[in-house]
């Protein structure tokens, strides 16, 4: 017996994927934050005063960005900024 190798096309793909159910409201939603998280820590390695007022009130910080400061975004600006 021989083993067939099977390449799918772009087009099988596409179906494929398209068969996927929705990613979950929190992920879209995430996937949205993320580059305005990304921007404070960019800055904040950039400058460091902003990161001493970003440290001191990370609520401000997101905000200013137009976030909410959920305690999920929260711990992930804290980390974030830990790691940078």
């Amino acid at each position: 017996m021989t083993e067939r190798t099977h390449t799918p096309t772009h087009e099988r793909i596409a179906q494929l994927l398209a068969e996927l159910p929705p990613a979950p409201w929190g992920w879209v939603e995430a996937a949205r934050e993320l580059p305005r998280m990304d921007s404070i820590v960019e800055r904040a390695a950039a400058d460091a005063e902003y990161r001493a007022r970003v440290v001191k009130d990370l609520e401000a910080a997101l905000a200013e960005v137009g976030l909410e400061p959920e305690p999920p975004l929260l711990d992930e600006l804290r980390h974030r900024l830990r790691d940078s």
